[in-house]
């Protein structure tokens, strides 16, 4: 994903509202597709030509460090604050969280959900395991999720929903405020479409 000050692109009739990637690191192809048939179309092109844009798994502390080389993390946090809907998954998750338990010296976020979310939290990339979770709000059985090297939420304010939590442990691992959503696993690994589909109904409550 690059910026450009372009003004936005009209968006033809019929079509399903433009969601992006963040194209830094991680499970951009797998999100694509998702998006897609979730019904949106996903864009590869500039950040203000989006109506919605994903934050996929992969490294938090990497994709911090490569928005700060290509001078993304101020532009994104414009868009943010302004109400752009954003969907984070495992490291996207740990990007939208307004502060982090044990960051890297110096390690920044993108901020949007008031929680506090810890790096790592449930092991390594050998500890990685799946997880059926009950999803408030999201009609269906529970979601099979996928856990790798998966952060966890330690605390949230009174603002953000609390949309799921892991059965063994207790712990929060999907949340949402306003235009913002986020969880610990990876949906976009998984042939369920629930959870991007609530992401792009979203977008279209706010497109």
């Amino acid at each position: 994903m690059t910026v450009s000050r372009k003004a936005a692109r009209p968006r033809a009739s019929g079509q399903g509202p433009a969601v992006g990637v963040l194209a830094l690191q991680g499970d951009v192809a797998e999100h694509l597709t998702a998006l897609r048939e979730a019904g949106s179309r996903p864009v590869p092109g500039e950040l203000d030509e989006v109506d919605g844009l994903v934050i996929p798994g992969g490294e938090s502390t990497t994709i911090w460090k490569l928005a700060v080389i290509f001078d993304l993390m101020e532009p994104l946090r414009k868009r943010l604050a302004a109400g752009l809907p954003a969907f984070g998954s495992c490291a996207g998750m740990i990007l939208l969280a307004d502060r982090v338990e044990d960051a890297i010296a110096g390690q920044e976020t993108l901020g949007g959900i008031d929680m506090t979310v810890r790096r790592n939290a449930f092991g390594r990339q050998v500890d990685s395991f799946e997880s059926d979770i009950a999803l408030r709000g999201v009609p269906g059985p529970e979601f099979r999720a996928v856990f790798i090297r998966a952060p966890w939420v330690e605390q949230t304010s009174e603002d953000v929903e609390i949309i799921g939590t892991e059965a063994r442990t207790g712990r929060i691992v999907a949340v949402r405020q306003g235009p913002a959503l986020a969880t610990a696993f990876h949906p976009e690994l998984t042939p369920d479409l629930r959870i991007h589909k609530l992401f792009v109904d979203m977008v279209k409550e706010r497109s």
